[in-house]
């Protein structure tokens, strides 16, 4: 099946960066744009509702039943969004879709048959990056394709260099992808698609990685400088490890090698300001629980300044 870069649309204003973003990706991975719109047909509490009224009641269960819109005006929104973005980028083969349920189940649906899904988030919170709802997360950690999230205010500038004056350009080369990565646990498709996503924004991939001293060290144990330098060194040669083959299979990437002594969080939500793309992982774990976001992925999608893909793995 062919895949597509997926959109979920809903005519707001982070859900048309996010359009735009998918638009630019499509373009970079020679794939369709498909525009996904859902509408939630009407609660049960409000059918049931007398402030309805029985004429907009009938109305809106009869479509619903059908699996149609409650009003024509619906299918404006994918439209206009695929008038808009085949002119601005008319290489791009743009699908539209609309589609009736509960949006966290139609777009995890939707990711199946994606390359990536594309959500936008409510912008910057009050420490300075996104706002996350609920439908966001829950897409997240229950979708089988990676998922990218994108604030409202994101343009194409915002993801490359300055250009000679300071100024903000698209013509500029990409601001480098950090990708997130756990050296105890990597993921081979986690690896693969930053460096993948790297090479075709002919940018560098710069791999942070969080270190902390064991208990037995970081409690009880006096200062001892000489430990630190020598479990820094190691954590540094074990990310070196991990990277070395994936330097082979990249010849054309350029690697920057962040061990850094601290929260993982911290150093990537850090490193993210000076990125066109942050990779972190999410852990597919299938549990009577149900889905979970790692804690460092977690912090990354609320306090990151660039858009945020999450990839599942093993």
């Amino acid at each position: 099946m062919l895949r597509t870069i997926t959109v979920g649309l809903d005519g707001s204003l982070e859900s048309r960066a996010a359009a735009e973003w998918a638009a630019r990706e499509a373009e970079l991975r020679d794939l369709p744009l498909k525009l996904v719109h859902v509408w939630e047909p009407v609660p049960e509490p409000m059918a049931q509702a007398p402030l309805l009224g029985a004429e907009t009641q009938q109305h809106w269960t009869e479509r619903s039943e059908m699996g149609v819109p409650p009003a024509e005006g619906w299918g404006r929104i994918p439209r206009e969004a695929a008038e808009g973005i085949s002119l601005r980028h008319p290489g791009v083969e743009v699908i539209r879709e609309q589609i009736a349920g509960h949006p966290r189940d139609v777009l995890a649906e939707a990711a199946k048959s994606a390359e990536l899904l594309v959500l936008g988030s409510r912008g910057f919170s009050g420490i300075g990056g996104f706002i996350v709802g609920s439908v966001g997360l829950a897409v997240v950690a229950h979708a089988d394709r990676p998922v990218v999230l994108v604030r409202a205010l994101e343009v194409a500038a915002d993801e490359h260099e300055p250009d000679p004056a300071g100024i903000p350009s698209a013509a500029t080369p990409f601001r480098p992808v950090v990708l997130a990565l756990d050296v105890e646990h990597p993921d081979e498709t986690l690896i693969e698609f930053a460096f993948d996503t790297a090479k075709r924004r002919a940018t560098s991939l710069r791999a942070v990685h969080g270190w902390n001293p064991p208990p037995y060290y970081a409690y009880g144990t006096p200062a001892n400088p000489a430990l630190h330098e020598a479990l820094a060194l190691g954590d540094a040669e074990a990310l070196a490890e991990v990277l070395r083959p994936w330097r082979h299979k990249y010849p054309d990437v350029e690697v920057v090698e962040e061990s850094r002594y601290g929260s993982a969080a911290v150093h990537v939500v850090d490193a993210s300001r000076e990125a066109s793309l942050v990779v972190v992982g999410r852990r597919i774990r299938r549990s009577p629980f149900g889905a979970h976001i790692g804690h460092v992925t977690h912090a990354v999608l609320h306090h990151s300044t660039a858009p945020v893909a999450v990839v599942p793995h093993g």
